[in-house]
């Protein structure tokens, strides 16, 4: 018996090895297929239900990660689609997504720092070609950001010269490329306005304490009884709270002082004089996780997420010491962003739900 056993295990062995040896062009070829069928040219939006959703496609800071790009929000409310900063990376983040580059509307800067900014040119890239746009794609943002969509259009035009003459203008528009500024002003004494109203989807500027860059915004987005609201750069900011009353979601950005402090004493000990003074700097102008806690504890949000890590817990073992006292401070859910997140707030509901896209 145990001889026939033996002789089964070894022709299935066998089997085994055949397969993998002489197999592995038809399962590589099965598993290319059902890429192609699941993914290419499939609107991976569809599947959600109406509302608002959240694609984390940046949850880093200026610090190099492998797992996080630089800071970016986007939302899908409905069938519009809008994104907020773009940071390195974080476009080719919101690809492998699935975000629907067809349904974006605009585009929504915070404020100028290169960080949130350093990805722009891709995302209008992607939205000419990818978006299939016939108009540039309205940038709204704070003075200045004329001057830098100026320049991404020139910077990209021979770009743009190449792509319509390779692919044609009926499949690359050339009247689609490049972006379009819309300068937001808010009036002195004004915290907060509406900069965009269409379709169901109310969006709200708000301006924000990151001095001395101002003017800086947060951003409010209304869609069928469910809201969200992100900070941007910002310390603890009353307006930002007040804007931010009886939302579903908080997104606010978060600094650790005492591990940027760490770091900025070991550059020091370590003759690295002027980065360690960058460490110090970037501490006056950021808000701690304990002033997020406070500030969506204050505006009676239901959930917060905290993105612009700095420094991003490389671990979930290390995540408690960022957070510091933020959980005790914040009842409702907390969670740290993760490339990849996506927070859905269903139309008509009050479900906050988080999943990943990969």
């Amino acid at each position: 018996m145990k001889r026939k056993l033996g002789i089964a295990a070894a022709v299935l062995a066998l089997a085994a090895g055949l397969l993998f040896l002489f197999g592995r062009g038809w399962l590589a070829e099965r598993a290319f297929q059902s890429a192609l069928d699941n993914t290419v040219g499939v609107d991976q939006s569809a599947k959600l239900e109406d509302g608002l959703h959240v694609y984390v496609c940046g949850s880093g800071s200026p610090m190099p990660d492998a797992e996080r790009a630089g800071p970016c929000l986007a939302v899908l409310a409905g069938n519009q689609a809008f994104v907020f900063d773009a940071g390195s990376g974080s476009i080719r983040k919101l690809g492998r997504m699935g975000f629907p580059m067809p349904k974006l509307q605009a585009a929504f800067l915070t404020h100028l720092h290169s960080d949130h900014i350093d990805g722009l040119g891709e995302l209008l890239l992607q939205a000419w070609v990818a978006g299939g746009r016939s108009a540039p794609l309205p940038v709204y943002g704070p003075a200045g950001t004329d001057q830098v969509i100026a320049g991404l259009n020139s910077t990209y035009t021979i770009d743009q010269g190449y792509r319509v003459a390779h692919h044609g203008p009926n499949v690359v528009q050339s009247g689609g490329f490049g972006g379009a500024a819309q300068i937001i002003n808010l009036a002195d004494g004004t915290d907060m306005q509406v900069v965009y109203d269409s379709g169901g989807v109310k969006i709200t500027v708000i301006r924000v304490n990151h001095a001395p860059i101002a003017p800086a915004f947060g951003y409010r987005i209304d869609y069928k009884g469910r809201s969200a609201s992100l900070s941007g750069d910002t310390v603890y900011s009353p307006s930002f709270v007040t804007a931010s009353k009886g939302v579903d979601l908080m997104l606010h950005e978060a600094l650790n002082k005492a591990m940027i402090a760490a770091i900025g004493k070991k550059l020091g000990a370590r003759g690295q004089a002027k980065n360690a003074q960058i460490m110090t700097d970037i501490q006056n102008y950021h808000a701690s996780p304990e002033d997020a806690a406070r500030s969506a504890k204050e505006a009676g949000a239901k959930a917060l997420v905290l993105y612009h890590l700095v420094p991003a817990p490389p671990s979930r073992l290390i995540e408690p010491l960022f957070l510091g006292s933020a959980p005790k401070q914040f009842s409702g859910t907390l969670r740290l962003a993760k490339d990849g997140m996506i927070i859905s707030l269903p139309a008509g509901g009050k479900a906050v739900t988080f999943s990943s896209a990969w």
